[in-house]
Protein backbone atom coordinates (compact mmCIF):
# COMPACT_ATOMS: atom_id res chain seq x y z
CA UNK A 1 0.00 0.00 0.00
CA UNK A 2 1.48 3.29 -1.16
CA UNK A 3 1.16 6.28 1.17
CA UNK A 4 1.27 9.76 -0.38
CA UNK A 5 1.97 12.79 1.72
CA UNK A 6 -0.89 15.32 1.75
CA UNK A 7 0.05 18.87 0.83
CA UNK A 8 -1.91 22.10 0.59
CA UNK A 9 -1.99 23.41 -3.03
CA UNK A 10 -0.13 26.68 -3.52
CA UNK A 11 -3.29 28.32 -4.82
CA UNK A 12 -4.68 28.23 -1.27
CA UNK A 13 -1.64 30.03 0.11
CA UNK A 14 -3.37 33.43 0.49
CA UNK A 15 -6.23 31.83 2.41
CA UNK A 16 -3.91 29.79 4.67
CA UNK A 17 -1.72 32.81 5.39
CA UNK A 18 -4.87 34.77 6.32
CA UNK A 19 -5.92 32.03 8.74
CA UNK A 20 -2.41 31.94 10.28
CA UNK A 21 -2.40 35.72 10.54
CA UNK A 22 -5.75 35.64 12.34
CA UNK A 23 -4.59 32.94 14.79
CA UNK A 24 -1.39 34.84 15.58
CA UNK A 25 -2.88 38.32 15.82
CA UNK A 26 -5.69 37.43 18.26
CA UNK A 27 -3.45 36.47 21.25
CA UNK A 28 -0.86 39.14 20.35
CA UNK A 29 -3.58 41.79 20.46
CA UNK A 30 -3.83 41.28 24.24
CA UNK A 31 -0.11 42.00 24.52
CA UNK A 32 0.12 44.78 21.91
CA UNK A 33 -3.16 46.46 20.86
CA UNK A 34 -1.60 47.36 17.51
CA UNK A 35 -2.08 43.75 16.40
CA UNK A 36 -5.83 44.25 16.60
CA UNK A 37 -5.80 45.97 13.20
CA UNK A 38 -3.90 43.04 11.71
CA UNK A 39 -6.50 40.73 13.21
CA UNK A 40 -9.37 42.67 11.67
CA UNK A 41 -7.72 42.55 8.21
CA UNK A 42 -6.94 38.85 8.59
CA UNK A 43 -10.51 38.11 9.69
CA UNK A 44 -11.92 39.96 6.67
CA UNK A 45 -9.68 37.94 4.36
CA UNK A 46 -10.62 34.67 6.05
CA UNK A 47 -14.32 35.48 5.64
CA UNK A 48 -13.71 36.36 1.99
CA UNK A 49 -11.77 33.13 1.46
CA UNK A 50 -14.49 31.01 3.07
CA UNK A 51 -17.09 32.71 0.88
CA UNK A 52 -14.99 31.98 -2.22
CA UNK A 53 -14.65 28.29 -1.28
CA UNK A 54 -18.33 27.78 -0.39
CA UNK A 55 -19.97 29.73 -3.24
CA UNK A 56 -20.70 27.83 -6.47
CA UNK A 57 -20.96 30.51 -9.17
CA UNK A 58 -17.26 31.23 -9.81
CA UNK A 59 -14.97 28.23 -10.26
CA UNK A 60 -11.85 30.37 -10.34
CA UNK A 61 -12.73 31.83 -6.92
CA UNK A 62 -13.28 28.34 -5.48
CA UNK A 63 -9.92 27.17 -6.80
CA UNK A 64 -8.06 30.36 -5.91
CA UNK A 65 -9.72 31.84 -2.80
CA UNK A 66 -8.75 35.47 -2.24
CA UNK A 67 -6.17 35.40 -5.07
CA UNK A 68 -8.95 35.33 -7.67
CA UNK A 69 -10.01 38.83 -6.61
CA UNK A 70 -6.59 40.17 -7.56
CA UNK A 71 -7.17 38.77 -11.05
CA UNK A 72 -10.66 40.28 -11.25
CA UNK A 73 -9.33 43.68 -10.21
CA UNK A 74 -6.52 43.66 -12.77
CA UNK A 75 -8.98 42.53 -15.43
CA UNK A 76 -11.34 45.38 -14.54
CA UNK A 77 -8.65 48.02 -15.08
CA UNK A 78 -7.25 46.31 -18.18
CA UNK A 79 -8.69 48.92 -20.61
CA UNK A 80 -7.14 51.75 -18.61
CA UNK A 81 -3.78 49.96 -18.39
CA UNK A 82 -3.74 49.43 -22.16
CA UNK A 83 -4.92 52.98 -22.88
CA UNK A 84 -2.44 54.76 -20.63
CA UNK A 85 0.64 52.51 -20.63
CA UNK A 86 0.57 50.04 -23.55
CA UNK A 87 -1.35 51.50 -26.49
CA UNK A 88 0.78 53.55 -28.88
CA UNK A 89 -0.11 57.09 -29.88
CA UNK A 90 -1.40 55.92 -33.26
CA UNK A 91 -3.46 52.83 -32.32
CA UNK A 92 -7.11 53.62 -33.17
CA UNK A 93 -9.15 51.67 -30.59
CA UNK A 94 -11.58 53.26 -31.16
CA UNK A 95 -9.69 56.59 -31.27
CA UNK A 96 -5.92 56.88 -31.00
CA UNK A 97 -4.18 59.01 -28.41
CA UNK A 98 -2.99 61.24 -31.27
CA UNK A 99 -6.58 61.78 -32.44
CA UNK A 100 -7.80 62.57 -28.95
CA UNK A 101 -4.87 64.85 -28.22
CA UNK A 102 -5.42 67.03 -31.28
CA UNK A 103 -9.03 67.59 -30.19
CA UNK A 104 -7.98 68.41 -26.61
CA UNK A 105 -5.35 70.87 -27.81
CA UNK A 106 -7.62 72.65 -30.26
CA UNK A 107 -10.44 72.76 -27.73
CA UNK A 108 -8.14 74.30 -25.15
CA UNK A 109 -6.72 76.68 -27.78
CA UNK A 110 -3.17 75.56 -27.07
CA UNK A 111 -0.29 74.70 -29.39
CA UNK A 112 -1.24 71.81 -31.68
CA UNK A 113 2.06 71.50 -33.54
CA UNK A 114 4.21 68.32 -33.56
CA UNK A 115 8.01 67.93 -33.51
CA UNK A 116 10.40 65.63 -35.37
CA UNK A 117 8.11 64.39 -38.13
CA UNK A 118 5.18 62.02 -38.47
CA UNK A 119 4.72 58.93 -36.29
CA UNK A 120 2.60 57.30 -39.01
CA UNK A 121 3.92 54.54 -41.25
CA UNK A 122 3.81 56.26 -44.63
CA UNK A 123 4.99 53.09 -46.36
CA UNK A 124 2.19 51.06 -44.80
CA UNK A 125 -0.82 49.85 -46.76
CA UNK A 126 -3.81 52.16 -46.27
CA UNK A 127 -1.80 55.34 -45.58
CA UNK A 128 -3.54 58.35 -47.11
CA UNK A 129 -2.50 61.89 -47.92
CA UNK A 130 -3.72 65.01 -49.72
CA UNK A 131 -1.92 66.37 -52.78
CA UNK A 132 -0.70 69.96 -52.53
CA UNK A 133 -0.21 72.65 -55.15
CA UNK A 134 2.90 74.49 -56.24
CA UNK A 135 0.65 77.58 -56.20
CA UNK A 136 -0.88 77.60 -52.70
CA UNK A 137 -3.45 80.16 -51.56
CA UNK A 138 -3.75 82.17 -48.36
CA UNK A 139 -7.35 81.74 -47.18
CA UNK A 140 -8.37 84.46 -44.74
CA UNK A 141 -11.88 83.29 -43.81
CA UNK A 142 -12.39 79.71 -42.62
CA UNK A 143 -16.13 80.06 -41.96
CA UNK A 144 -17.01 77.61 -44.72
CA UNK A 145 -20.75 77.21 -45.29
CA UNK A 146 -23.20 75.53 -47.66
CA UNK A 147 -26.87 76.23 -48.33
CA UNK A 148 -29.32 73.40 -47.59
CA UNK A 149 -32.84 73.62 -48.96
CA UNK A 150 -32.14 76.23 -51.62
CA UNK A 151 -35.46 77.20 -53.18
CA UNK A 152 -37.45 76.34 -50.06
CA UNK A 153 -39.15 79.00 -47.97
CA UNK A 154 -36.57 78.80 -45.20
CA UNK A 155 -33.21 77.52 -46.49
CA UNK A 156 -30.39 77.06 -44.01
CA UNK A 157 -26.77 78.16 -44.33
CA UNK A 158 -24.87 75.43 -42.50
CA UNK A 159 -21.25 75.13 -41.46
CA UNK A 160 -19.38 72.27 -43.10
CA UNK A 161 -18.62 70.85 -39.62
CA UNK A 162 -21.37 70.36 -37.02
CA UNK A 163 -22.37 68.40 -33.91
CA UNK A 164 -23.84 65.02 -34.75
CA UNK A 165 -26.88 63.43 -33.09
CA UNK A 166 -26.54 62.83 -29.33
CA UNK A 167 -29.68 62.82 -27.19
CA UNK A 168 -30.30 64.33 -23.79
CA UNK A 169 -30.45 61.17 -21.75
CA UNK A 170 -27.41 59.70 -23.44
CA UNK A 171 -25.54 62.89 -22.56
CA UNK A 172 -25.89 64.86 -19.36
CA UNK A 173 -27.70 68.16 -19.04
CA UNK A 174 -24.43 70.08 -18.65
CA UNK A 175 -22.99 68.37 -21.72
CA UNK A 176 -26.02 69.40 -23.80
CA UNK A 177 -25.82 72.96 -22.48
CA UNK A 178 -22.12 73.14 -23.32
CA UNK A 179 -22.57 71.76 -26.83
CA UNK A 180 -25.39 74.12 -27.69
CA UNK A 181 -23.69 77.17 -26.21
CA UNK A 182 -20.55 76.26 -28.16
CA UNK A 183 -22.58 75.84 -31.36
CA UNK A 184 -24.17 79.27 -30.83
CA UNK A 185 -20.79 80.89 -30.26
CA UNK A 186 -19.18 79.17 -33.25
CA UNK A 187 -22.08 79.50 -35.68
CA UNK A 188 -22.69 75.81 -36.40
CA UNK A 189 -25.56 73.47 -35.70
CA UNK A 190 -26.33 71.01 -32.93
CA UNK A 191 -28.28 67.84 -33.81
CA UNK A 192 -30.66 66.95 -30.99
CA UNK A 193 -30.51 63.18 -31.42
CA UNK A 194 -33.77 61.22 -31.35
CA UNK A 195 -34.41 62.15 -27.69
CA UNK A 196 -35.97 65.38 -29.01
CA UNK A 197 -35.56 68.98 -27.88
CA UNK A 198 -34.93 69.37 -24.16
CA UNK A 199 -34.87 72.53 -22.08
CA UNK A 200 -31.08 72.26 -22.18
CA UNK A 201 -31.07 72.44 -25.98
CA UNK A 202 -33.24 75.53 -25.90
CA UNK A 203 -31.65 77.51 -23.07
CA UNK A 204 -28.46 78.64 -24.90
CA UNK A 205 -30.28 79.33 -28.19
CA UNK A 206 -27.87 77.66 -30.62
CA UNK A 207 -29.07 76.38 -34.00
CA UNK A 208 -30.79 72.98 -33.80
CA UNK A 209 -31.42 70.19 -36.24
CA UNK A 210 -34.33 68.25 -34.76
CA UNK A 211 -33.89 64.52 -35.26
CA UNK A 212 -37.06 62.42 -35.24
CA UNK A 213 -36.70 58.69 -34.74
CA UNK A 214 -39.17 55.83 -34.78
CA UNK A 215 -40.30 56.69 -31.24
CA UNK A 216 -41.45 60.15 -32.45
CA UNK A 217 -40.18 61.72 -29.25
CA UNK A 218 -41.40 65.28 -28.94
CA UNK A 219 -44.13 64.66 -31.53
CA UNK A 220 -45.95 61.51 -30.40
CA UNK A 221 -49.39 60.52 -29.29
CA UNK A 222 -49.90 58.44 -26.17
CA UNK A 223 -49.83 55.24 -28.24
CA UNK A 224 -46.44 56.17 -29.74
CA UNK A 225 -47.78 57.22 -33.15
CA UNK A 226 -46.84 60.48 -34.88
CA UNK A 227 -48.66 63.64 -33.76
CA UNK A 228 -48.87 66.50 -36.27
CA UNK A 229 -50.01 68.96 -33.60
CA UNK A 230 -47.03 68.32 -31.33
CA UNK A 231 -44.67 68.28 -34.29
CA UNK A 232 -45.74 71.79 -35.28
CA UNK A 233 -45.09 73.09 -31.75
CA UNK A 234 -41.41 72.12 -31.96
CA UNK A 235 -40.76 72.37 -35.69
CA UNK A 236 -41.84 76.00 -35.89
CA UNK A 237 -39.45 77.16 -33.17
CA UNK A 238 -37.03 79.73 -34.59
CA UNK A 239 -34.15 77.79 -33.09
CA UNK A 240 -34.98 74.69 -35.15
CA UNK A 241 -33.38 75.16 -38.55
CA UNK A 242 -33.90 71.73 -40.13
CA UNK A 243 -35.82 68.49 -39.54
CA UNK A 244 -33.97 65.17 -39.79
CA UNK A 245 -35.92 61.91 -39.98
CA UNK A 246 -33.80 59.06 -38.61
CA UNK A 247 -34.26 55.87 -40.60
CA UNK A 248 -31.26 54.16 -39.02
CA UNK A 249 -27.97 54.98 -37.32
CA UNK A 250 -24.52 53.59 -37.98
CA UNK A 251 -23.81 52.20 -34.53
CA UNK A 252 -26.92 50.04 -34.30
CA UNK A 253 -28.94 50.01 -37.53
CA UNK A 254 -32.24 48.19 -37.40
CA UNK A 255 -32.22 48.24 -33.61
CA UNK A 256 -34.87 49.90 -31.48
CA UNK A 257 -34.48 50.19 -27.76
CA UNK A 258 -36.06 50.44 -24.35
CA UNK A 259 -35.37 53.25 -21.92
CA UNK A 260 -36.14 51.72 -18.50
CA UNK A 261 -38.69 53.61 -16.45
CA UNK A 262 -36.13 54.20 -13.69
CA UNK A 263 -34.19 56.42 -16.12
CA UNK A 264 -37.22 58.37 -17.33
CA UNK A 265 -36.79 61.45 -15.15
CA UNK A 266 -39.20 64.39 -15.29
CA UNK A 267 -36.79 66.29 -17.55
CA UNK A 268 -36.37 63.39 -19.99
CA UNK A 269 -40.13 62.77 -19.94
CA UNK A 270 -40.73 66.45 -20.69
CA UNK A 271 -38.41 66.41 -23.71
CA UNK A 272 -39.67 63.13 -25.14
CA UNK A 273 -43.35 63.55 -24.38
CA UNK A 274 -43.64 60.34 -22.36
CA UNK A 275 -44.89 59.50 -18.84
CA UNK A 276 -42.42 59.85 -15.97
CA UNK A 277 -41.11 56.57 -14.60
CA UNK A 278 -42.54 54.31 -17.32
CA UNK A 279 -40.56 52.20 -19.79
CA UNK A 280 -40.20 53.92 -23.16
CA UNK A 281 -40.06 51.73 -26.26
CA UNK A 282 -38.34 52.96 -29.41
CA UNK A 283 -39.40 50.50 -32.12
CA UNK A 284 -36.95 49.32 -34.79
CA UNK A 285 -38.90 50.95 -37.63
CA UNK A 286 -41.31 53.81 -38.29
CA UNK A 287 -45.07 53.49 -38.10
CA UNK A 288 -45.83 56.66 -40.13
CA UNK A 289 -44.78 55.06 -43.43
CA UNK A 290 -43.98 51.62 -44.81
CA UNK A 291 -42.94 52.16 -48.44
CA UNK A 292 -40.51 54.48 -50.25
CA UNK A 293 -43.41 56.45 -51.70
CA UNK A 294 -44.97 56.91 -48.26
CA UNK A 295 -41.59 58.00 -46.87
CA UNK A 296 -41.35 60.83 -49.40
CA UNK A 297 -44.96 61.83 -48.74
CA UNK A 298 -44.11 62.01 -45.04
CA UNK A 299 -41.02 64.14 -45.75
CA UNK A 300 -43.12 66.56 -47.81
CA UNK A 301 -45.74 66.72 -45.06
CA UNK A 302 -43.09 67.53 -42.43
CA UNK A 303 -41.74 70.31 -44.63
CA UNK A 304 -45.23 71.77 -45.02
CA UNK A 305 -45.99 71.56 -41.30
CA UNK A 306 -42.64 73.17 -40.38
CA UNK A 307 -43.32 76.20 -42.55
CA UNK A 308 -40.94 75.35 -45.36
CA UNK A 309 -37.83 74.41 -43.41
CA UNK A 310 -35.36 71.94 -44.99
CA UNK A 311 -36.34 68.34 -44.25
CA UNK A 312 -34.21 65.29 -44.86
CA UNK A 313 -33.35 61.93 -43.44
CA UNK A 314 -30.43 60.10 -41.90
CA UNK A 315 -29.62 56.49 -42.66
CA UNK A 316 -26.95 53.85 -42.47
CA UNK A 317 -26.78 51.83 -45.68
CA UNK A 318 -27.69 48.16 -45.47
CA UNK A 319 -29.53 46.34 -48.28
CA UNK A 320 -28.69 48.35 -51.42
CA UNK A 321 -32.06 47.64 -53.07
CA UNK A 322 -33.86 49.46 -50.24
CA UNK A 323 -31.84 52.60 -50.87
CA UNK A 324 -32.36 52.24 -54.63
CA UNK A 325 -36.10 51.96 -53.99
CA UNK A 326 -36.05 55.37 -52.29
CA UNK A 327 -34.17 56.89 -55.25
CA UNK A 328 -36.67 55.38 -57.68
CA UNK A 329 -39.51 56.85 -55.62
CA UNK A 330 -37.87 60.26 -56.00
CA UNK A 331 -37.69 59.81 -59.76
CA UNK A 332 -41.28 58.58 -60.00
CA UNK A 333 -42.87 61.32 -57.88
CA UNK A 334 -40.57 64.29 -58.32
CA UNK A 335 -40.42 64.53 -54.53
CA UNK A 336 -37.12 64.51 -52.72
CA UNK A 337 -35.60 65.38 -49.35
CA UNK A 338 -33.55 68.53 -49.05
CA UNK A 339 -30.66 66.60 -47.54
CA UNK A 340 -29.49 63.13 -46.63
CA UNK A 341 -27.08 62.39 -43.77
CA UNK A 342 -25.10 59.21 -44.33
CA UNK A 343 -24.14 57.53 -41.06
CA UNK A 344 -21.20 55.15 -41.28
CA UNK A 345 -21.17 51.75 -39.62
CA UNK A 346 -18.25 52.93 -37.48
CA UNK A 347 -20.53 55.40 -35.70
CA UNK A 348 -20.54 55.52 -31.91
CA UNK A 349 -23.28 55.08 -29.37
CA UNK A 350 -23.72 54.92 -25.62
CA UNK A 351 -24.82 51.29 -25.70
CA UNK A 352 -25.30 48.66 -28.41
CA UNK A 353 -24.74 44.92 -28.82
CA UNK A 354 -21.17 44.01 -29.80
CA UNK A 355 -22.25 42.44 -33.09
CA UNK A 356 -24.08 45.63 -34.07
CA UNK A 357 -21.08 47.83 -33.29
CA UNK A 358 -18.54 45.63 -35.06
CA UNK A 359 -20.35 43.83 -37.86
CA UNK A 360 -23.56 45.57 -38.91
CA UNK A 361 -23.91 48.45 -41.32
CA UNK A 362 -21.81 49.70 -44.22
CA UNK A 363 -18.71 51.77 -43.30
CA UNK A 364 -18.89 55.46 -44.12
CA UNK A 365 -16.74 55.59 -47.26
CA UNK A 366 -18.62 52.81 -49.05
CA UNK A 367 -22.01 54.10 -47.86
CA UNK A 368 -21.27 57.68 -48.91
CA UNK A 369 -20.08 56.56 -52.34
CA UNK A 370 -23.23 54.52 -52.90
CA UNK A 371 -25.51 57.43 -51.96
CA UNK A 372 -23.53 60.00 -53.93
CA UNK A 373 -23.27 57.79 -57.02
CA UNK A 374 -26.98 56.95 -56.92
CA UNK A 375 -27.99 60.59 -56.84
CA UNK A 376 -25.51 61.50 -59.58
CA UNK A 377 -26.67 58.63 -61.77
CA UNK A 378 -30.30 59.65 -61.24
CA UNK A 379 -29.65 63.36 -61.97
CA UNK A 380 -30.73 64.23 -58.41
CA UNK A 381 -27.43 65.21 -56.82
CA UNK A 382 -27.76 68.96 -57.45
CA UNK A 383 -31.09 69.03 -55.61
CA UNK A 384 -30.03 67.09 -52.49
CA UNK A 385 -27.24 68.03 -50.08
CA UNK A 386 -25.30 65.20 -48.43
CA UNK A 387 -23.93 65.19 -44.89
CA UNK A 388 -21.69 62.46 -43.50
CA UNK A 389 -20.90 61.25 -39.99
CA UNK A 390 -18.34 58.74 -38.74
CA UNK A 391 -15.09 59.20 -36.74
CA UNK A 392 -14.41 62.83 -37.69
CA UNK A 393 -11.79 64.51 -35.49
CA UNK A 394 -9.48 66.47 -37.80
CA UNK A 395 -9.41 68.67 -40.88
CA UNK A 396 -8.01 65.81 -42.97
CA UNK A 397 -10.91 63.57 -41.88
CA UNK A 398 -13.27 66.27 -43.16
CA UNK A 399 -11.34 66.81 -46.41
CA UNK A 400 -11.29 63.13 -47.40
CA UNK A 401 -15.04 62.73 -46.81
CA UNK A 402 -15.89 65.90 -48.74
CA UNK A 403 -13.63 64.68 -51.54
CA UNK A 404 -15.81 61.58 -51.86
CA UNK A 405 -18.99 63.56 -52.40
CA UNK A 406 -20.29 64.90 -49.08
CA UNK A 407 -21.18 68.57 -48.69
CA UNK A 408 -20.58 68.68 -44.94
CA UNK A 409 -19.55 66.51 -41.99
CA UNK A 410 -20.92 65.88 -38.52
CA UNK A 411 -19.02 64.60 -35.49
CA UNK A 412 -20.28 63.21 -32.20
CA UNK A 413 -17.32 61.70 -30.37
CA UNK A 414 -15.00 64.47 -31.56
CA UNK A 415 -17.14 67.03 -29.77
CA UNK A 416 -17.37 64.72 -26.75
CA UNK A 417 -13.57 64.88 -26.54
CA UNK A 418 -13.85 68.68 -26.68
CA UNK A 419 -16.11 68.43 -23.62
CA UNK A 420 -13.42 66.47 -21.77
CA UNK A 421 -14.33 62.84 -22.60
CA UNK A 422 -11.30 60.61 -21.91
CA UNK A 423 -12.58 57.53 -23.80
CA UNK A 424 -13.08 55.61 -20.57
CA UNK A 425 -15.63 53.43 -22.41
CA UNK A 426 -18.14 53.69 -19.56
CA UNK A 427 -20.92 55.39 -21.56
CA UNK A 428 -23.32 52.48 -21.03
CA UNK A 429 -22.77 52.26 -17.26
CA UNK A 430 -23.74 55.78 -16.19
CA UNK A 431 -20.33 56.14 -14.51
CA UNK A 432 -18.72 58.48 -17.03
CA UNK A 433 -15.72 60.00 -15.18
CA UNK A 434 -15.89 63.23 -17.17
CA UNK A 435 -19.60 63.86 -16.55
CA UNK A 436 -20.42 63.79 -20.28
CA UNK A 437 -22.34 60.54 -20.88
CA UNK A 438 -24.19 60.11 -17.60
CA UNK A 439 -27.37 61.10 -15.78
CA UNK A 440 -25.58 60.94 -12.42
CA UNK A 441 -26.17 64.44 -11.10
CA UNK A 442 -23.05 64.43 -8.93
CA UNK A 443 -20.76 63.43 -11.80
CA UNK A 444 -22.35 65.71 -14.40
CA UNK A 445 -22.41 68.74 -12.07
CA UNK A 446 -18.62 68.79 -12.17
CA UNK A 447 -18.71 69.57 -15.92
CA UNK A 448 -18.34 73.35 -16.06
CA UNK A 449 -20.61 74.70 -18.81
CA UNK A 450 -18.89 78.08 -19.10
CA UNK A 451 -15.50 76.43 -19.69
CA UNK A 452 -16.59 73.50 -21.86
CA UNK A 453 -18.79 75.55 -24.18
CA UNK A 454 -15.76 77.67 -25.04
CA UNK A 455 -13.79 74.51 -25.75
CA UNK A 456 -16.50 73.26 -28.10
CA UNK A 457 -16.38 76.52 -30.04
CA UNK A 458 -12.56 76.49 -30.02
CA UNK A 459 -12.43 72.95 -31.41
CA UNK A 460 -14.73 73.92 -34.28
CA UNK A 461 -12.90 77.14 -35.09
CA UNK A 462 -9.40 75.67 -34.94
CA UNK A 463 -10.44 72.65 -37.01
CA UNK A 464 -11.92 74.98 -39.63
CA UNK A 465 -8.68 76.99 -39.60
CA UNK A 466 -6.74 73.76 -40.15
CA UNK A 467 -9.08 72.86 -43.03
CA UNK A 468 -8.48 76.30 -44.55
CA UNK A 469 -4.73 75.68 -44.38
CA UNK A 470 -5.13 72.30 -46.08
CA UNK A 471 -7.28 73.78 -48.81
CA UNK A 472 -4.89 76.67 -49.32
CA UNK A 473 -1.95 74.29 -49.61
CA UNK A 474 -3.88 72.40 -52.31
CA UNK A 475 -4.64 75.62 -54.19
CA UNK A 476 -8.37 75.48 -53.39
CA UNK A 477 -10.64 78.24 -52.09
CA UNK A 478 -13.56 76.29 -50.60
CA UNK A 479 -14.27 72.74 -49.43
CA UNK A 480 -16.80 72.36 -52.26
CA UNK A 481 -13.86 72.25 -54.68
CA UNK A 482 -12.48 69.08 -53.10
CA UNK A 483 -12.72 66.01 -55.29
CA UNK A 484 -11.45 62.42 -55.40
CA UNK A 485 -8.40 63.55 -57.33
CA UNK A 486 -7.05 65.31 -54.22
CA UNK A 487 -6.77 62.32 -51.86
CA UNK A 488 -4.28 59.49 -52.42
CA UNK A 489 -4.05 56.07 -50.74
CA UNK A 490 -1.21 53.58 -50.65
CA UNK A 491 -2.58 50.17 -51.60
CA UNK A 492 0.76 48.32 -51.44
CA UNK A 493 4.43 49.02 -50.79
CA UNK A 494 4.90 50.01 -54.43
CA UNK A 495 1.45 51.19 -55.55
CA UNK A 496 -0.63 54.27 -54.77
CA UNK A 497 -3.94 55.45 -56.23
CA UNK A 498 -5.99 58.61 -55.95
CA UNK A 499 -9.59 58.20 -54.87
CA UNK A 500 -10.52 59.01 -58.48
CA UNK A 501 -8.79 55.84 -59.67
CA UNK A 502 -9.48 53.76 -56.59
CA UNK A 503 -13.28 54.13 -56.43
CA UNK A 504 -15.90 53.91 -59.19
CA UNK A 505 -17.90 57.05 -59.95
CA UNK A 506 -21.05 57.05 -62.05
CA UNK A 507 -21.64 59.37 -64.97
CA UNK A 508 -24.49 61.89 -64.51
CA UNK A 509 -27.85 60.46 -65.55
CA UNK A 510 -26.57 56.98 -66.35
CA UNK A 511 -29.23 55.30 -64.19
CA UNK A 512 -32.11 57.02 -65.99
CA UNK A 513 -30.66 56.71 -69.47
CA UNK A 514 -30.05 52.98 -69.15
CA UNK A 515 -26.32 53.28 -69.85
CA UNK A 516 -23.55 51.07 -68.50
CA UNK A 517 -22.65 51.74 -64.87
CA UNK A 518 -19.64 49.40 -64.68
CA UNK A 519 -20.57 48.98 -61.04
CA UNK A 520 -21.64 45.54 -59.82
CA UNK A 521 -24.04 46.73 -57.10
CA UNK A 522 -26.00 48.88 -59.54
CA UNK A 523 -25.91 46.22 -62.23
CA UNK A 524 -27.27 43.62 -59.81
CA UNK A 525 -29.96 45.53 -57.88
CA UNK A 526 -30.98 48.78 -59.61
CA UNK A 527 -33.37 47.38 -62.21
CA UNK A 528 -35.27 45.26 -59.68
CA UNK A 529 -35.72 47.99 -57.04
CA UNK A 530 -39.31 49.27 -56.76
CA UNK A 531 -40.58 52.69 -55.74
CA UNK A 532 -43.61 51.20 -54.01
CA UNK A 533 -41.84 48.64 -51.83
CA UNK A 534 -38.75 47.96 -49.75
CA UNK A 535 -39.07 44.25 -50.53
CA UNK A 536 -36.01 42.49 -51.95
CA UNK A 537 -35.81 41.50 -55.62
CA UNK A 538 -37.38 38.18 -56.56
CA UNK A 539 -34.01 36.48 -57.07
CA UNK A 540 -33.01 37.42 -53.52
CA UNK A 541 -36.26 35.98 -52.17
CA UNK A 542 -35.53 32.73 -54.00
CA UNK A 543 -32.03 32.60 -52.54
CA UNK A 544 -33.50 32.84 -49.06
CA UNK A 545 -35.53 29.71 -49.67
CA UNK A 546 -32.52 27.45 -50.20
CA UNK A 547 -28.95 26.89 -49.06
CA UNK A 548 -27.97 25.95 -52.63
CA UNK A 549 -26.60 29.17 -54.13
Amino acid sequence: MKITRWSMPLRYSAFILSVIGLLISVPLAFWAPGFLLLGVVALALVVLGLWDILQRRHTVSRNYPILAHVRYFLESIGPEIRQYFIQSDTDERPFSREQRTIVYQRAKNVLDKRPFGSQLDMAGEGFEWMDHSIRPLDIKDSDFRITIGAGREKPYSASVFNISAMSFGSLSANAILSLNEGAKTGGFYHDTGEGSISRYHREPGGDLVWEIGSGYFGCRNEDGSFSEEKFVENATLDQVKMIELKLSQGAKPGHGGILPGAKVTPEIAEARGVPVGEDVVSPPRHSAFSTPLELLEFVDRLRELSGGKPVGFKLAIGHPWEWFAIVKAMLETGRHPDFIVVDGGEGGTGAAPLEFINRLGMPLIEALLLVHNSLVGANLREHIAIGAAGKITSAFNIARILALGADWCNAARGYMFALGCIQALNCHTGRCPSGVATQDGVRSSKLDVADKSVRVANFHRNTMDALANLLGAAGLKHPSELGPEHIVRRVSKTTVHSYMDLYPFLEPGVLVSGGETHHSVFDKYWDDARADSFDPPSFIIKLRETKIH
